[in-house]
């Protein structure tokens, strides 16, 4: 449950709509389900303004299948991270409204309308096509949390021209989320481009001494552009939940 439907709810007990014990009985699924395995956090959505988000990664498909429905029963969206192929066909056979990004390796199921968060865009932008699937995952992130977005990816560094080309959408975002990996220096070339904040996602992509996205980690993190923002690595679900997070408070201010 999210602030809208308790707002709801607590408007049509105070108007006579709704009965107390049947709010009651509506607010049982406060603040956790036990599933067993699992338990499951209905109060999420209160707190941070999305509902609990299930990491596939290390899930067998009935755990995943049973979290997602008990997010649905709520009438919670539902996303899933790092869901493998066999394990996301399990689900859609079971829940046929479930979307499928196979790149970004995400699962979604749309309950309830997304609310959009801001009307400003996020530029996201990747170094190569082998980032796709953390920019993807990013992306699915983004549109579950109602951000619009612009992609613009292979851009890299190797290549400059091609992101200079592209610097009138840079300068119209609001938010960039720089996803690359080799060395890792995109994100500093941006962030000296660029004054809005810039998040920057280390990918593990890369030969010997990339050190599975070690050697991008630590360059963005020693970045000569100053303030940009730092999370870890191939993580474009957390990329995409700081942006929302700035994004919340400029709608706050």
């Amino acid at each position: 449950m999210d602030e809208a439907r308790l707002t709801e709810l607590l408007n049509r007990v105070r108007s006579g709509g709704t009965q107390v014990a049947d709010a009651v009985a509506e607010l049982r699924q406060l603040p956790f389900a036990d599933l067993g395995f699992a338990v499951v956090d209905h109060h999420r959505a209160l707190r941070q303004g999305v509902p609990e988000v299930i990491l596939g990664e290390g899930k067998t498909a009935e755990q995943i299948i049973a979290i997602a429905h008990e997010l649905a029963r709520t009438g919670q969206n539902v996303l899933i991270t790092r869901i493998e192929d066999e394990k996301a066909n399990a689900l859609m056979r079971d829940m046929p409204a479930v979307r499928h990004n196979a790149i970004g390796r995400t699962c979604t199921l749309e309950s309830s309308p997304i609310t959009v968060l801001s009307e400003q865009k996020v530029a996201l932008v990747s170094a190569g096509t082998s980032d796709m699937p953390v920019a993807e995952e990013c992306a699915e992130t983004m549109r579950m949390l109602g951000i619009g977005f612009e992609r613009i990816f292979d851009v890299g560094v190797a290549g400059i021209h091609r992101l200079l080309h592209k610097r009138p959408m840079l300068e119209d975002a609001s938010v960039i989320i720089v996803i690359a990996g080799m060395e890792g220096a995109l994100a500093s070339v941006v962030g000296g481009l660029i004054d809005v904040p810039v998040i920057a996602v280390p990918t593990s992509i890369g030969y010997g001494a990339a050190q599975q996205g070690m050697t991008a980690l630590f360059g963005m993190l020693t970045s000569c552009a100053s303030g940009i923002t730092v999370v870890n690595i191939d993580n474009g679900f957390g990329a995409a939940f700081a942006a929302a997070r700035i994004l919340r408070m400029r709608k706050k201010a």
